[in-house]
């Protein structure tokens, strides 16, 4: 898809015009859910909104979204000019903004819609540009999940089906967003450099309360807040179960964390255009914000050293404040709604001493508790899981802690046992934790070093410290009578979890 806010420009003159004109730009908002009406809310409290238009989806309210205790806690004042964020007024009468509407009088719009309404939201929205001629009005998202597509039968990234798209994020609780003296950072992503720039410019005109950077990893952006949104669940459990645990928290959260990072670096060696977004004839990263051009890791193979994950994104403060603060409890007001989620899980789990019987039992579990599954994008993306590990090729140790949680929900109840024993136990966890960032080859040798009473075992490992190198052949030949080797795990709850993975991912 084009996407960017010179497309009608053909010339220097009409450029410049372009860049003034983008000077004054607003920034609307579709389909107006708990984010969008808190950011607003926000805007209201500290300039008078003239840059932000609301267009609530047909039948829908601004407020809505809100229970009715956090309605009744918002002034008047600011609701009012909230109100009038969402109002075309023309000859005297009022209605609603459209989406058409937005179109017709902003530079850039976001489609704030969930995974249930984004992927039509988008289609709408492209064929409104092109009918009413706004082409160079550039469309963001911020959905935070997973997306199916039918065509191939496969989870997608919408950033990734259109890679001109832009997306929106940053850390935020909606309460924080509504406290008149708390701020929040937020990254503006678009693979093209100066679009990015002036795209987030433009955002973070809107309020001083939010300070927008720009950058271009659109769609490592979006995979990590559709994985974060699932390692909050995570997060939320351990911070519930184990509160009484604190040596446990830190190793969980930071492992959380990274393998979010590190799925979102492998998911980054896929884009298409993953060369074009570091060329030498656009502007330079840096020049936009991140301190170096770019961050690749890389692995011994056969002899030689290959690249396998970029880490570049991982310059954009924001993307990764916004991980870190959803696996936080806070010190006041509520955490994320999937972090709740993993409160549920928790205080359900000791009351039943059990995993959920299954997704149908966990819902229900969450509508007990005022949570409907739309506003859950942490659940809608774990029903994915297997295909975006196949879809990536996501190895075990970067993804060990989503799968725990996923055979937590799906697995059958055999395997389930030996879940709870896990997540259940500050050791086992710990181990857990320890044992599933181990890549196979460490495994391997592990394996030797649990067998040095053999013979075999100690005459190879004397050899290679004695010669300072491995005898690769002996050592594959040593475990190719990996049944004769004894492990001291074979009967643990680890292995019995990890092979659950094998047979029911692979």
């Amino acid at each position: 898809m084009k996407n960017n806010f010179f497309e009608n420009c053909h010339d220097k003159q009409s450029i410049a015009q372009r860049l003034k004109k983008l000077q004054f730009a607003k920034v609307g908002f579709y389909s107006v859910g708990l984010y969008p009406a808190s950011l607003a809310y926000n805007c209201a409290m500290q300039t008078e909104g003239d840059r932000l238009l609301l267009a609530p989806r047909p039948g829908r309210d601004i407020l809505g979204a809100f229970s009715e205790q956090s309605r009744n806690e918002l002034k008047q004042e600011y609701v009012d000019k909230m109100r009038r964020m969402s109002l075309y007024r023309e000859e005297g009468s009022h209605r609603v903004y459209t989406l058409k509407d937005l179109f017709l009088k902003c530079e850039l719009v976001i489609l704030s819609a969930n995974s249930n309404h984004i992927e039509k939201d988008l289609i709408e929205a492209c064929e409104l540009r092109e009918v009413i001629g706004r082409q160079d009005v550039v469309i963001a998202c911020l959905v935070g999940s997973f997306t199916y597509d039918q065509e191939t039968n496969s989870p997608s990234l919408l950033c990734q089906k259109n890679y001109n798209l832009a997306f929106f994020s940053g850390f935020h609780r909606h309460g924080a967003l509504r406290n008149p003296m708390d701020s929040f950072t937020a990254n503006f992503c678009h693979p093209d450099p100066l679009n990015a720039l002036l795209g987030s410019r433009i955002l973070d005109s809107i309020s001083p309360n939010i300070q927008v950077s720009s950058g271009v990893h659109n769609v490592e952006g979006q995979y990590i807040k559709a994985s974060k949104n699932i390692s909050s669940i995570f997060a939320g459990f351990g911070h519930t179960f184990h509160k009484g645990n604190p040596g446990l928290l830190p190793t969980l959260l930071t492992l959380l964390l990274h393998q979010c990072l590190d799925q979102a670096a492998t998911v980054s060696m896929t884009r298409v255009d993953r060369k074009t977004l570091y060329a030498k004839d656009k502007l330079p990263l840096t020049e936009i914000g991140y301190g170096v051009q770019m961050i690749e890791a890389a692995l011994s193979k056969d002899g030689s050293m290959h690249k396998v994950r970029d880490h570049t994104f991982s310059q954009l403060t924001a993307m990764i404040a916004d991980v870190k603060g959803s696996m936080m409890l806070p010190v006041s007001g509520n955490p994320t709604r999937n972090f709740q989620v993993g409160q549920i899980l928790a205080n359900q789990m000791l009351s039943f001493k059990r995993c959920p019987l299954g997704l149908a039992e966990l819902i229900d579990w969450c509508k007990v508790n005022g949570f409907s599954l739309g506003a859950l994008e942490g659940i809608n993306s774990l029903r994915y899981w297997p295909d975006i590990l196949r879809k990536y090729s996501l190895s075990y140790q970067d993804s060990s802690m989503i799968n725990l949680l996923y055979l937590c929900i799906f697995s059958t109840q055999e395997v389930k046992k030996y879940v709870y024993t896990i997540m259940t136990d500050s050791r086992e966890l710990t181990r857990f934790c320890q044992e599933s960032v181990r890549p196979e080859s460490s495994s391997r040798m592990n394996l030797l070093l649990n067998n040095t009473q053999r013979e075999e075992v100690i005459d190879f490992i004397s050899e290679a410290v004695l010669s300072k190198s491995f005898n690769s052949l002996r050592y594959d030949e040593i475990l190719s009578s990996k049944n004769e080797l004894r492990s001291l795990n074979d009967n643990s709850s680890y292995f019995k979890v990890k092979k659950a993975f094998h047979d029911l991912f692979l």
